[in-house]
């Protein structure tokens, strides 16, 4: 393991600005961030044989991961937003070895997956947890999506149930909004999407994963 790599983790509520504010850390910071092709390599994966996985994983460790999961399909639609949540223990199992092999060999930024959970007590991982008022989350989802109030108010509900009942079932009984997991809670409405990015950034600083130059102006 380089500890010079550093990882940050993102978990965020719909319509929060969460995904947007992890892309634009990563694109300052000139480092991929991964979502929902950790999602498609892990779902492929859990349907091998442990040979075939072994097969993979090697070729992942000899090619390097991030050109491994460039050239895979991206999921658009990872959640089914009327879907309950059902747990898939072998799928979350491939999905750690995933993220934890990232967190091994390069710098990244990963987005949802439990990966605080999956990476916690490594020193070089720093987790972040986006939340904002629900009359913001709509707003920004009525424009993203171009959907009515009620359609934003119930995605954003489902799918913040979704995500809440995946974390507390992967980590047996935490629960996602528990700001002990994270290093800080941003509120993204009061503190602006590019400002929360800047905070983040000069956490890391601080934290000594980065050096001011690092960031990209």
């Amino acid at each position: 393991m380089n500890m010079d790599n550093f990882v940050v983790t993102f978990a965020r509520g719909f319509g929060t600005g969460g995904k947007e504010i992890a892309s634009k850390l990563a694109k300052d910071l000139g480092i991929h961030c991964y979502e929902n092709r950790i999602l498609t390599l892990a779902s492929q994966l859990s349907g091998l044989d442990e040979k075939v996985f072994q097969e993979v994983n090697e070729k992942m460790r000899m090619n390097g991961f991030s050109s491994f999961l460039k050239g895979l399909p991206r999921a658009k639609s990872y959640i089914a937003r009327n879907e309950k949540f059902k747990s898939d223990d072998k799928l979350f199992e491939y999905q750690s070895q995933i993220i934890n092999n990232l967190a091994d060999t390069e710098s990244c930024v990963i987005v949802g997956k439990c990966a605080d959970y999956v990476l916690r007590g490594r020193q070089n991982v720093v987790s972040i947890y986006i939340e904002a008022p629900r009359a913001f989350c709509v707003q920004r989802t009525i424009e993203h999506m171009g959907v009515t109030a009620e359609v934003a108010n119930t995605t954003i509900t489902q799918t913040d149930k979704f995500r809440a009942d995946y974390y507390k079932y992967y980590t047996h009984g935490n629960y996602w909004t528990n700001p002990v997991n994270y290093d800080m809670t941003l509120n993204s409405e009061k503190v602006g999407i590019d400002e929360c990015v800047k905070v983040i950034e000069q956490y890391l600083i601080i934290k000594g994963l980065i050096t001011p130059d690092r960031i990209k102006k």
